[in-house]
């Protein structure tokens, strides 16, 4: 019997793995394209840019480190 206990856990983890990479991308394509230009009047898009690029790949760590552990006490 298979079981399902730990399957949100597994989806929680993947969706930060994935806004970790949009994250990521958007903050590349934001340093790229956006440099001394306005964006929404939050400030500088390159400046943005880089924050998105730095949480990020924090997010993306963080995701695949929580789906390490979850596999790993057999939480998922």
């Amino acid at each position: 019997m298979v079981k399902h206990e730990g399957i949100g856990l597994a989806v929680v983890a993947f969706a930060i793995y994935i806004l970790g990479g949009i994250g990521t991308f958007g903050g590349l394509a934001l340093i790229a394209f956006m440099d001394g230009r306005d964006l929404f009047g939050l400030g500088d898009g390159r400046s943005i840019g880089y924050v998105f690029l730095c949480v990020g790949l924090v997010f993306s760590v963080l995701g695949v480190l929580c789906m390490r552990i979850f596999r790993n006490r057999k939480l998922v």
